[in-house]
């Protein structure tokens, strides 16, 4: 009954968070994909709101962040932190420093209070900054890189992942999920979002492409990936 009862409580807060955010969101400005893609403003502190207590965001990114397995020393990317979820998670799973990138100021300062005492200890680094302006301090090299529901935003997403693995030391990992929130959303839409990553990281120059599912509603993909050994590990 303990069980089912959390089930039940999760579910409830799941639906009532995404009903009630997007209503107030929608309020205070129609272009709720807009605020989805970059949000700013009030809307926007609401849209982040969402974003850091939704239970199945929250649920997303520890998995992520499990899958990356990072280590003490690990240097570790993440592009599009939002509020700063996964960047917290990244913390407690004891990653060595943290460095993230996202082009909303809104996000900026939600994950920074979110994570303001990691900040104030040197291990948590995050810039204001498009995917496809990444900035000389996050040249890296860095053990892995991650981005959960951001790279259907990036413009010339093969162009940026290929950048990306010139900043992975040889052999890092790059974590890339989605959970696809379009309307009428199936496993079969994530399914579909998965072989298009994987092609996209191949023809990027990665290996070892391999893609997990987490059983949510619709289902959460992430395709992980390793840089060659071979590899360079600064933008050229």
């Amino acid at each position: 009954m303990a069980r089912a009862a959390r089930r039940a409580v999760t579910a409830a807060a799941e639906y009532g968070i995404g009903r009630a955010g997007i209503a107030v969101v929608r309020a205070l400005d129609r272009d709720v994909i807009g605020q989805g893609h970059r949000p700013h403003g009030a809307a926007g502190s609401v849209t982040g709101w969402v974003f850091a207590h939704r239970p199945s965001n929250r649920q997303r990114n520890r998995w992520v962040v499990s899958l990356l397995d990072v280590h003490p020393a690990g240097q570790v990317l993440e592009l599009g932190f939002g509020p700063g979820v996964a960047v917290a998670e990244l913390v407690r799973a004891g990653a060595g420093h943290v460095y993230g990138i996202d082009h909303s100021g809104v996000m900026l300062r939600q994950a920074s209070r979110r994570n303001a005492a990691a900040i104030r200890a040197g291990r948590v680094t995050l810039i204001n900054a498009p995917a496809n302006q990444l900035p000389p301090a996050v040249d890296g090299p860095f053990d892995a890189i991650l981005a959960v529901n951001s790279v259907g935003f990036w413009p010339a997403p093969a162009e940026r992942l290929a950048e990306l693995r010139r900043r992975l030391a040889p052999g890092g990992r790059i974590a890339i999920a989605s959970q696809p929130r379009c309307p009428g959303a199936t496993a079969d839409t994530s399914r579909g979002a998965a072989r298009e990553i994987e092609d996209l990281l191949r023809d990027a120059g990665f290996s070892q492409v391999s893609t997990q599912t987490l059983p949510l509603s619709p289902p959460v993909i992430c395709v992980l990936a390793t840089s060659p050994a071979c590899a360079t590990t600064r933008a050229g």
